[in-house]
Parts: structure tokens; sequence; C-alpha cells
């Protein structure tokens, strides 16, 4: 008997359904094509957080569209692979929906989890830096339940549109590709490397959020990694039990999408 061997997979914002909606669903039937190449050797699938541009759940309506993504996840639900969901910012809103529908599993604050021989700090990554504290206000305030609760009570027409409209005013919706800041200026280095002083046990620390690719090693047992997106980078991680690596899926679709996003950001 042939072993198939066995893969843990971590991928971060995809945010599907940003706008234009017509290359969110080129993003996404990537993506989708990438989920065909690894899911005969995946026992999990961890999304890091912003894996929709805007999610948010009333009790019994859910965002349109994502059809092919969801039903995908699901067939590899039932086929025994774990599905993980991290809430981002633009998706902080989801309760109940995708654990009753595929059995995934939803986090919405960071975790420490052993995988294989090694320990994992897992989380979106955002709301790190303590002195930012207008996005941390922003964040409690997404956070807080009876200001959801007041939201949901909103026609969900105005909701989505007014929420397309906020992702519009976003850096990266606008073309303006993020880029690496450098280890003393990058949010997620610099806590990883204070936590990691404390708990010297963790090997790997896990991003999404800032969209850029990135590996870097905080002392000699620790690493600390981005995932970068799927929106130009389409990047992700791979862990075997033993080994983790970044790695990019480009086909010559996602060239060409990559290229049509960076032409975007030449144009006055």
């Amino acid at each position: 008997m042939t072993h198939t061997p066995s893969y843990t997979y971590f991928v971060s914002d995809l945010h599907l359904g940003m706008h234009p909606r017509e290359k969110s669903l080129e993003r996404e039937k990537l993506f989708l094509q990438w989920l065909e190449s690894v899911e005969d050797h995946a026992s999990a699938i961890w999304f890091l957080g912003d894996t929709f541009d805007y999610w948010f759940e009333y009790r019994k309506v859910v965002p349109r569209g994502f059809t092919r993504f969801l039903g995908r996840l699901a067939e590899l639900s039932d086929r025994g692979t774990e599905i993980h969901f991290f809430t981002g910012n633009h998706d902080v809103w989801m309760y109940d929906y995708l654990p009753r529908e595929m059995g995934a599993t939803v986090h919405r604050i960071p975790v420490i989890r052993k995988l294989g021989n090694h320990i994992f700090y897992l989380g979106h990554g955002d709301g790190l830096n303590k002195k930012d504290r207008g996005y941390r206000l922003l964040q409690a305030v997404f956070r807080n339940r009876f200001i959801q609760w007041c939201y949901a009570r909103l026609h969900p027409n105005g909701t989505t549109a007014f929420a397309h409209w906020w992702s519009k005013k976003s850096r990266y919706t606008k073309g303006m590709y993020l880029e690496y800041a450098g280890f003393e200026k990058e949010d997620q280095l610099q806590f990883a490397l204070e936590h990691s002083r404390e708990h010297p046990e963790i090997d790997f620390y896990l991003f999404g959020h800032r969209h850029v690719p990135y590996d870097n090693r905080l002392n000699e047992s620790t690493r600390a990694v981005c995932l970068g997106d799927w929106i130009v980078n389409f990047t992700y991680a791979v862990y075997d039990g033993n080994t983790l690596e970044l790695k990019t899926y480009l086909d010559d679709r996602g060239s060409i999408i990559r290229e049509e996003f960076t032409a975007q950001q030449d144009q006055p």
C-alpha cells in the first residue's frame, strides 16, 4: 500500500468579493485550482483571516457569492480535511454558518497549537502595535457585541453597500502595492520577537494581514512568517510535520492577474 503524505497548509487574505467583482472571481477560480492540486494530501487548511473582503452573518442571511469556494471546502471537510478560519479585520463577523455547514472551526483570537513536531503561534496579525490606538479602537468597535447587534438590525443591502464602499477606500484596493518595511518597522516581527522571549517553546509565528510575504528568523530556533495574500502574491505556507516552507502558486493565469494589478499602480 502506498502511503499518501499528509501536509498542513496555511493561507491568508484572499479578500474574495473585493472590487472589481470579476477580478475577484478570477482569483477565486485560481485558488480553487490550487486547492485541487493539494487536496489529496491536505490534512488541514488554515485560513488566517480576511478570507472574504466582507462577511457578515445575519441570523438567516449570509453574504451572496463564493459558491464555488464554499462548495469545494465543504467537500474537503466531508473527506476529513480540517478547515480552520481566523476572523480578520474584514470578516470579523463570522458566527455559526461555516461551522454548521462544513464543520469548520472558527478562531476569533490567536491560538498556540502543536502541529507535528513544532509549536505554532497562529493569528491574523492585526492590532499588534499597542501605540496604534486608532486601529485598536476600530478593532474594539468591530468586535463589540452590542454594536454588532445594532448593525444586524440594518438591511443587508445597505450594510453590504457600505462595507464595499469602505473597502474601496483601502490602499490595497486602490492598487497601492504594499512593501516590506524592514525588520524594525514590521509590527508583526516586533511583536513576535518580544513574545518569543517569554515563550521560547514557540517555533513558528504565522500571520496574515500585511499582504507582504516574508520568512524571518528571530533566533536560532524561531521563525516569523507572513503569508502574503491571494490578490497579487498568491503565496501560502506548507508544513509536513518537520519543515515549514513559504511558497508561491503562479500559473499563466496567476501571472496575468499579477501583471494587471501591478499595471494598475502605474495609472495616474
